[in-house]
């Protein structure tokens, strides 16, 4: 393939190093994930029941079996259950094309800027799918008031966030270790603003970092998403109640076409799936 002059920095090395650095700066959800290698398009998992491993009793008998049991009697029977679940994998691929007219003559730098915006169209869709997946948690609540609420003594995000805590408590959970809490920049913005926030002692201001984590609250870590919902906050034990399945990490490929077009291609496949539904907690309408 005849290259021109000057095109060296597109070989494939360059490239795939600059749009996977980009992306990584942008995939602030994975990290709240457990990695499974997969390489099948359909992936089977199980669901384990959440509750304590309780013994029979009978109507109206309330006695814990596994503390009374007469001398020389059987033990009572107990044991979880499963639920199989099925899951496809998805690709998540894009493409973008760059006239070699504009690399040479244009002021915008556009070879730099469009490998940005490859990684961050790919950092974004699988964002978008994990939190979708981690939104479908059967534990949610709605939030006490509205988080901008106009009569600020109504507004209540502590209250909010410790309901989350205490409902992945009682489903024998501990969210105090690997705690995420994730938002959309605006209602970060509401949270920050609110006078219990600012007055208490447990919240953090660390400077905003690649991964998204801009501080902590009541214990858990946060992390502001462009992908999520407005309004809708969700909450998660890092790598106990997501994972993603994948099946091809992020890839590159560029192809050139001399006197023509500079092709750049990124491309990941996996699904995620939220394998822990009380390790998780939605609050709606915040």
């Amino acid at each position: 393939m005849v290259v021109e002059v000057g095109a060296l920095d597109l070989q494939n090395e360059v490239v795939d190093k600059v749009v996977k650095n980009y992306a990584m700066e942008n995939f602030t959800m994975l990290q709240v994930c457990s990695v499974v290698k997969t390489n099948a398009y359909i992936n089977t998992y199980y669901t384990e029941t959440d509750s304590i491993c309780a013994s029979l009793t009978t109507t109206g008998d309330a006695v814990n079996r596994m503390a009374q049991i007469p001398r020389g009697a059987g033990f009572p029977q107990v044991g979880p259950s499963w639920t199989e679940v099925n899951e496809r994998v998805v690709e998540h691929g894009a493409d973008a094309n760059i006239s070699w007219m504009d690399v040479q003559t244009d002021n915008v730098p556009v070879l730099a800027r469009t490998m940005e915006r490859v990684g961050q169209a790919i950092a974004h869709s699988i964002d978008t799918a994990i939190i979708t997946e981690l939104a479908t948690t059967s534990n949610t609540a709605a939030a006490v008031a509205t988080w901008d609420n106009a009569t600020e003594s109504l507004q209540n995000p502590i209250k909010d966030i410790l309901k989350g805590i205490a409902a992945m408590q009682v489903n024998n959970r501990n969210p105090y270790k690997g705690g995420f809490i994730i938002m959309h920049p605006n209602n970060f913005m509401d949270i920050m603003a609110n006078a219990q926030v600012r007055n208490a002692g447990q919240f953090g201001t660390n400077a905003v970092v690649a991964n998204g984590r801009v501080g902590t609250i009541c214990g858990q870590t946060i992390i502001v998403n462009n992908a999520s919902t407005e309004n809708t906050i969700l909450m998660c034990i890092g790598k106990a109640a997501m994972a993603w399945y994948e099946a091809a990490p992020l890839q590159t490929d560029v192809k050139i076409e001399a006197g023509q077009y500079y092709r750049i291609r990124a491309f990941a496949a996996g699904v995620p799936v939220l394998i822990n539904n009380y390790a998780a907690y939605k609050i709606t309408a915040a």
